[in-house]
C-alpha cells in the first residue's frame, strides 16, 4: 500500500530520494560505525511526515503501541531483530517479563500485546505479563478481539529483582510510557536488565531534547550526503514553564512561532515552495497525539486557545507546563481522501516494518494521531532494505520505504544519543 502523493511539490524530495539511492553504500556504512558507538532503544516507532518539499520525523515513540499494525509478512524480520537485541543484551536469557501499560482494556492495544508476546516466543523466549498497577492482587485473563486471551499477573518484588510467581526472568520489557510517573516496584531493579531505560519514560523525558539530538544527527548525516539538513529536520524550539490557565509564559511562545515561521518563510523562499507555513504548539512530554495546536498566525494565538489545545496527559489537569514549537510539516499523502502519514517500527538497529495513520476528518496541518484514526499495513517487509536503484526517482515503492526507513532510524539514531545524554548514572551526565 502506497498512497498517492497529492502535490506538485515533489522535486526536492524527489532528489533526495535519488541522492540516497546513489549513496546506498555510504549511508549503510555511516551507520554501521555509528551503531558501533551508541546503544540503540530497545525499540520505537517513529512517525514521519512527508511534505513534497521535505521528509522529516514528528514524533519518537521509545514505548511503541503500533506492532499490531504490522503484516504477518514483516515478522520474520522482526523475530530476528529481537533475537539479535536479545543476545546482545542477555544472551543466556529465557524468560522476558513484559510489563504493560494502562491501556490493557483497548482491543486494539490488546493485539499489539499479543504480537509483542508471538515475536519474543517466536524469538525464544517465555514471555509473561506483570502489570504494575498495585489494584491487581490476582492473575487477570484478558479478553483479545480475535478470542485469544491474554493474563496479566500481579508484579512480585524481591530485594532488587523483579518477577512474577514462579517467574524470574533475566530482562523487563516496558511497554508504559510512565507518563504518570515511575512506580516504585520498577525503581533500583540492579540485577535485571530494565528495556527502555526508565529516564526514556515521559516522567522526565523531553521531546525538545529529542529533537536537539535529532539535528546533530541529521547535519551529520547531510553532511555524508552533501545536502541541506532542513530536508529532512523539522526546526524546534522550547518554552520552559508555561500556565496554559494564564498569559505567564505567553509571550515565549509568541516569539518562538513568530521566529519559526519566519525562518520558514525564508527556507520556502529558497526552494520556491508556495505554501503558507505554519508552526505546532504542544506538550514537550507525552504522546499519542495529546496537546497539538496549529499557528499559522501569532495573532491568532492566546491564553484561551493555548489552554483549550494543550490538555496534560493521562488526564492531569491543567497547569504549569512545558511545550515546544515545531516546524509544521504538512502531509502531502492520501489513501483515497483521507490524509495518511507513514510510521516506521524499529527494534534494536534495525527497521522491522511499518504502516500508515490514516484520518479523514484531519487536514493535511494537523496531527493524524487520533482515536478515529485508522491504520493501513504497508509492504515495508519487502522493500525497506532492497531498494530499486535503477528505477525514477518518485516511482518506485521500495525506494520510497527505503528513504522512510533511513529517516527513521536517524530518529532512532537520535533517540540513543538522547538517552545517553540524559543517562543519571553516566559519568558526564548534566
Amino acid at each position: 500500500m502506497v498512497p498517492n502523493l497529492v502535490t506538485a511539490l515533489t522535486g526536492p524530495i524527489n532528489e533526495l530520494e535519488q541522492r540516497m539511492l546513489e549513496s546506498v553504500p555510504a549511508i549503510e556504512r555511516w551507520f554501521r560505525l555509528e551503531w558501533m558507538e551508541h546503544t540503540p532503544p530497545f525499540y520505537c516507532s517513529v512517525d514521519l511526515r512527508n511534505a513534497g518539499y521535505k521528509l522529516a520525523p514528528v514524533d519518537t515513540d521509545l514505548f511503541p503501541q503500533g506492532f499490531n499494525h504490522l503484516t504477518p509478512q514483516m515478522l520474520p524480520l522482526a523475530v530476528q531483530a529481537a533475537m539479535a537485541a536479545i543476545e546482545k543484551i542477555c544472551p543466556e536469557a529465557k524468560n522476558l517479563l513484559l510489563v504493560p501499560g494502562a491501556d490493557c482494556g483497548r482491543a486494539s492495544y490488546l493485539e499489539h500485546l499479543q504480537r509483542l508476546v508471538q515475536i519474543f516466543t517466536q524469538a525464544g523466549l517465555n514471555v509473561r505479563l506483570g502489570s504494575a498497577d498495585p489494584a491487581l492482587a490476582a492473575p487477570q485473563v484478558l479478553q483479545a478481539p480475535d478470542g485469544g486471551e491474554l493474563v496479566v499477573e500481579p508484579l512480585l518484588r524481591q530485594r532488587t529483582r523483579l518477577g512474577l510467581k514462579d517467574f524470574d526472568p533475566c530482562t523487563v520489557l516496558l511497554n508504559d510510557d510512565l507518563r504518570a510517573g515511575v512506580p516504585r516496584v520498577l525503581q533500583n531493579l540492579y540485577e535485571q536488565y530494565l528495556l527502555p531505560p526508565l529516564h526514556a519514560g515521559w516522567a522526565t523525558r523531553r521531546k525538545s531534547r529529542h529533537f536537539r539530538s535529532y539535528e546533530e544527527v541529521a547535519k551529520k548525516f547531510s553532511k555524508l550526503m552533501g545536502m541541506d539538513h532542513w530536508l529532512i529536520n523539522p526546526m524546534v524550539a522550547h518554552c520552559g514553564e508555561v500556565d496554559v490557565g494564564s498569559d505567564h509564559g505567553l509571550d515565549c511562545v509568541r516569539t518562538h512561532c513568530e521566529t519559526l515561521l519566519v525562518k520558514q518563510r525564508r527556507k520556502f523562499k529558497e526552494y520556491g515552495i508556495a505554501e503558507r507555513p505554519f508552526v505546532v504548539v504542544k506538550a514537550d512530554a507525552g504522546s499519542m497525539g495529546v496537546g497539538v495546536l496549529t499557528v499559522r498566525d501569532v495573532r491568532e494565538l492566546d491564553a484561551a486557545r493555548l489552554q483549550q489545545a494543550l490538555v496534560r496527559p493521562a488526564g492531569r489537569e491543567p497547569g504549569v507546563s512545558e511545550v515546544i514549537i515545531q516546524e509544521g510539516v504538512p502531509t502531502c499523502e492520501r489513501i483515497g481522501e483521507a490524509m495518511a502519514e507513514p510510521v516506521v517500527c524499529t527494534i534494536d538497529r534495525y527497521v522491522v516494518g511499518g504502516y500508515y495513520r490514516v484520518h479523514a476528518g484531519r487536514g493535511n496541518d494537523e496531527s493524524l494521531a487520533d482515536a478515529d484514526a485508522r491504520y493501513v499495513p504497508l509492504a515495508f517487509a519487502e522493500s525497506h532494505v532492497l531498494p530499486a536503484r535503477a528505477a525514477k526517482p518518485g516511482a518506485s515503492a521500495p525506494n520510497r520505504f527505503y528513504m522512510y526507513g533511513v529517516i527513521g532510524r536517524l530518529a532512532m539514531l537520535a533517540a540513543a544519543y538522547e538517552l545517553e545524554a540524559t543517562d543519571p548514572e553516566a559519568e558526564d551526565y548534566a
